[in-house]
């Protein structure tokens, strides 16, 4: 999926509590948001690991994203027939997803 289009998903829940961020995602008609809201539950789950490493405990209710970003992944060159025996050139574009996420601190 191409970063504009991920991009417009993830200026959605950037700054938002988690919680609100899942909502937004559950009901967003937009694609992207299926990976977003993987990568974004991905973070949830680093974040309460690290803290358990730690001794701690952070409840996803307390947690915040506190940045988000997208940014243009490898791009893979595939070429389509075209009229009169030409190929017209057709870009596969990836996304890399970036979230961060912390506490309302």
């Amino acid at each position: 999926m191409s970063p504009r289009k991920v991009r417009l998903v993830v200026d959605q829940i950037r700054g938002s509590s988690v919680n609100e961020a899942y909502a937004l995602l559950q009901f967003s008609k937009k694609a992207a948001a299926e990976p977003v809201g993987k990568t974004l539950r991905s973070a949830v789950a680093n974040a309460q690991v690290r803290a358990e490493e730690g001794g701690g405990f952070v409840d996803a209710d307390e947690l915040v994203v506190r940045g988000a970003w997208v940014n243009e992944g490898p791009t893979l060159r595939r070429f389509r027939a075209a009229a009169m025996g030409r190929a017209a050139p057709q870009r596969k574009r990836s996304a890399h997803i970036t979230v961060v996420v912390g506490t309302k601190e």
